[in-house]
C-alpha cells in the first residue's frame, strides 16, 4: 500500500525528514510543505540526500513562495505541487502520514 509521507518541519530544526526517509517503503511518496520546503532547493546540505532518493518526491510551490524561493531552483528529483496536486495527491495514495 503507497503511503504519502508529509514532513513540515525544517531538517534543520528536527531530524523529522531523515526519520521518514529512513522509514518509507518502495512506492511511497514524499511531500515536503511549510518549513520543509527549505530543502528542496539546489545548495542546501540536504541536496544529496534528496537527490539519491528512489522515492517520489514533491513540494508545495506556494510554501516554497512563501519562503522566497522559486520552483527554477528545485532539486531535479522534486517535482512542485499546487493546492490542487496537493489534494490529487491524497487522493492517489492509500495512505497519508504526518511526519511531525
Amino acid at each position: 500500500m503507497a503511503t504519502l509521507n508529509i514532513v513540515n518541519k525544517s531538517p534543520f530544526e528536527k531530524r523529522t525528514l531523515e526519520q521518514c526517509l529512513s522509514r518509507i517503503a518502495e512506492g511511497d511518496s514524499v511531500l515536503l510543505i511549510e518549513d520543509a520546503s527549505v530543502v528542496a532547493v539546489t545548495g542546501t546540505a540536504y541536496a544529496e540526500l534528496l537527490s539519491g532518493c528512489a522515492q517520489k518526491l514533491y513540494v508545495l510551490s506556494p510554501d516554497l513562495a512563501a519562503r522566497g524561493l522559486t520552483d527554477k531552483e528545485l532539486l531535479g528529483t522534486m517535482t512542485a505541487v499546487d493546492y490542487p496536486g496537493f489534494v490529487e495527491l491524497v487522493t492517489e495514495h492509500e495512505r497519508v502520514h504526518s511526519w511531525l
